[in-house]
Formats: structure tokens, C-alpha cells, sequence
């Protein structure tokens, strides 16, 4: 068995075989096979796609290229993960774990730092000053177990095959495939070893997949594969045509997570947030969907859910006063308005556009290794359904970078689509699927 007939069987069509599949992954992770062939091997796979056994297969070969976990076992107790497919303005993870460990269900949490348009959490919650999210496996159960839940980075030894691999695929052009994307996301959350996982799969301008038929195909596949091990499981197919909220940067985006889960702020972040937390707590067998939602809304209103993400945040090191005075995040620089261009509705917010306005300014990085600007980022003074006069203030860009504030005001203007007309509302949600 070699990786030159094994890239050509692909390239063909032909169907690989488990073993083939565990050869390519493992002696890539190895360093055996060459980035020049497993490059090859992706854009393969890009053009020809792997069938449901195939991804199976190569989501296993990837899962057990590290250490597999049973973290349920090891916190004692029911563990639902959570994966969102990334977005603008995306900061669900800080609200919905919180949430969920006040309603008695953990919530174990491995994420990633952000790349490109799209935010990472990890690098949102190391905005609070002190904030540690490189932490042992040891510490991470700690935290779990004491305080419902924690987020840390994913480790060294969890799925080694992914991050080399995505790597790849992010020079490479070979992101965008339904079979890598399922594999990369389901080998992590299998080898955690939670008893359920949901899924918020955005689609939109802001998001890999640009149609609701994609998103859910993308869905369907990893739905398919948590049911094959096991694992209860659900997937919201989300909106991200718009930000979702109204912040959009990492210090900017804690503080809207803050007012949140105190309870401050209504509207689509708090719905998502809400939506997503009663299926977590639905296949964690907390009740019905609809005492579930109500579950979720009274940990917020009551103020357990921020309590719990403040025990947290003291854990892992943070300083939870700057979940009261959030200048303790860092205050930027410079700072400048975008005005509204003309009279009418805000009729839409391009999610993509605001993310590389945000990109800009520094919020996110273009290459892995950049440094991040935590005070970097944009509020939106009025959002879709808002109707402004012109010269109305709609947004405020913050920046401690060297950011031309000017042009990226002037290109934001062009991502808010002003119309005559009141816009039709759109659903944050369209459609949830269940294993």
C-alpha cells in the first residue's frame, strides 16, 4: 500500500477502503506522507467526495490518531458537546454553556481561535484579563465537574490528524468539503466522549455553507455519524447572512455575552442562544422541547447562568470583575463612526463584509500565528428592520491596530443595504434535525 495509488484510485472515482483511508491519515500525522501528496489526496477528494463509509472511515483513522476520551465517565454525569460551523458576531458558546450547566447538564467545551472573517471563542474568552484556556486535561474535568462546564483549546494529544490536516486544507483551497468538514469536526467530538453533541450549522454570506440544501446535507452527514456511535444528537440550521447580535470582536463580543446571560439584552442572539441550549437540555433528557426552553430562559432571568459562567471564568484564571466593568478588557485606541449613506430601512447587514471589517481592524487574523487585537472590532448602533435618516450613526469601529479607520468605514457602508421598503423578517432558525 502506498500514498501514490491510493491519491490516483481517488482521482479516479474509485471507492477507498477503511484501511486505505487509516494508512493516508495516520502516515500523514506521522509525517510519513509528504504535505505534496496529502495535498493531492484533499483536492481529490474535493472534486470526487468520499460516500458515507468512506467518511465514517476517515473520521475514525482521525479520531484515533490521539488520545480518546470518556469525559462524561470522568465528570459523572450527562455531557452534551456543542460545535457551531462558524460565523460573524458568533459568540453562542459563552452564553449556551453557562446556560445549560445551570439546568444541571455539562458541558465539556474544546474550541478553536478564529481564522480569517469568522470569530473563535477561544480567543474571545482570552480577552478577560488572566483568562487561561491552554490547560491540562486534568483541569479541564475540575472545572467541568465543579462548575458545569469549561472551555479550553484543543490539546496536543486530542485528534493530532485534524490539525495537520486542516492546516493543509486551509492553503490548499480543499476547506469547503461536506466529507472533510463532517471528519474534522465529528473526530473531535468523538474522541471527547460526550454522551450528545449539538450542532449549529450556519449558513449564509457569513458562513462555509451559502444555502440552507448544503447546510443541511452538511448536517445530515454528521447527524448520521454521531447516531452510527451512539451519540444523541441535533443540528439548527442558523441564519449568518446577517452578524448575529450586535457586536462583532472578541472584548466586544464577552460583553455582549455578559449583558446576555444578565438578563440585559433581548433579541437574536438571546433566541439562538435559547434555541440552542433547550435541544442540549432536550437529548440530555431535562423534558420536552418546550419546558426545556422555558428551563433555559429562567437560568437567565434568574441569573444562575451568569453565576455559573463567572465560577467558571475564576477557574481558569480570569478576572470576573471585568464581566462587571468591561473596560478591564482593554479600551482601543482610536475609535470612528459609520454613518447611514441615505434615508429608508435597514434592509440587510452583510455578514462576510462586517467580517472583514472587523479583520481589518484587527480583531482576526489572516494567517495562524497573528496576533489579535482584543479591542478591535465593531457595535452596530442599529440593525436590520431600523429605519434611519441620513448622516444617522449605525455602527462604531474600535481599533488599537494601525487600521485606516476611514476605509474600512467607507467599505462598511457599502456591506448596509438601505431600501425604501420595510425588509421582511427573517428567521434566525430554519430548520431543526435530529438523529
Amino acid at each position: 500500500m502506498n500514498a501514490y495509488d491510493i491519491i490516483l484510485k481517488k482521482r479516479r472515482g474509485a471507492k477507498l477502503t477503511e484501511d486505505e483511508l487509516r494508512f493516508m491519515t495516520i502516515g500523514f500525522t506521522k509525517g510519513d506522507i509528504p504535505d505534496y501528496q496529502m495535498s493531492a489526496f484533499l483536492m481529490a477528494v474535493c472534486f470526487n467526495s468520499l460516500d458515507t463509509e468512506e467518511t465514517r472511515a476517515l473520521t475514525l483513522a482521525m479520531m484515533n490518531s490521539g488520545e480518546v476520551y470518556s469525559i462524561s465517565r470522568e465528570v459523572g454525569g450527562i455531557c452534551i458537546d456543542k460545535h457551531s460551523t462558524g460565523g460573524v458576531g458568533d459568540k453562542t458558546t459563552l452564553v449556551v454553556a453557562p446556560v445549560c450547566a445551570a439546568c444541571g447538564v455539562y458541558v465539556p467545551k474544546m474550541s478553536g481561535r478564529g481564522l480569517g472573517h469568522t470569530g473563535g471563542t477561544i480567543d474571545k474568552l482570552e480577552s478577560i484579563p488572566g483568562f487561561l484556556t491552554d490547560i491540562t486535561h486534568s483541569q479541564f474535568v475540575k472545572i467541568v465537574r465543579e462548575t458545569g462546564f469549561s472551555v479550553m483549546s484543543q490539546t496536543k494529544d486530542l485528534v493530532p490528524a485534524d490539525r495537520k490536516i486542516y492546516a493543509l486544507r486551509d492553503v490548499t483551497a480543499t476547506v469547503d468539503s461536506i466529507p472533510l468538514i463532517c471528519s474534522s469536526i465529528m473526530s473531535k467530538k468523538l474522541a471527547l466522549g460526550a454522551d450528545g453533541i449539538v450542532l449549529d450549522v450556519k449558513v449564509g454570506s457569513g458562513a462555509f455553507m451559502k444555502t440552507v440544501p448544503e447546510a443541511e446535507k452538511l448536517a445530515e452527514s454528521m447527524l448520521s455519524l454521531a447516531k452510527e456511535f451512539k451519540k444523541r444528537s441535533a443540528a439548527l440550521i442558523s441564519d449568518m447572512e446577517m452578524p448575529l447580535g450586535r457586536a462583532v470582536g472578541n472584548a466586544l463580543e464577552v460583553a455582549e455575552s455578559c449583558d446576555v446571560l444578565k438578563g440585559r439584552t433581548k433579541g437574536a442572539l438571546r433566541d439562538v442562544c435559547v434555541d440552542l441550549a433547550s435541544n442540549m437540555l432536550y437529548i440530555a433528557g431535562k423534558g420536552d422541547i418546550e419546558s426545556c426552553r422555558e428551563m433555559a430562559n429562567k437560568a437567565i432571568d434568574s441569573g444562575k447562568a451568569f453565576e455559573c459562567f463567572e465560577r467558571s471564568v475564576s477557574m481558569q484564571g480570569g478576572n470576573t470583575q471585568a464581566l462587571h466593568k468591561y473596560s478591564l478588557m482593554g479600551k482601543a485606541a482610536d475609535t470612528a463612526v459609520v454613518y447611514a449613506p441615505s434615508e429608508g430601512y435597514i434592509s440587510a447587514i452583510d455578514a462576510e463584509g462586517t467580517g472583514l471589517a472587523a479583520l481589518a481592524l484587527g480583531a482576526g487574523r489572516r494567517r495562524k500565528g497573528d496576533a489579535v487585537d482584543h479591542t478591535a472590532g465593531i457595535r452596530l448602533l442599529k440593525t436590520v428592520g431600523d429605519y434611519v435618516y441620513e448622516g444617522d450613526e449605525i455602527a462604531t469601529l474600535y481599533t488599537s491596530s494601525k487600521a485606516d479607520t476611514e476605509q474600512i468605514a467607507a467599505d462598511f457602508q457599502r456591506y448596509v443595504l438601505i431600501t425604501v421598503s420595510q425588509p421582511r423578517r427573517r428567521e434566525h432558525i430554519f430548520s431543526v434535525l435530529r438523529a
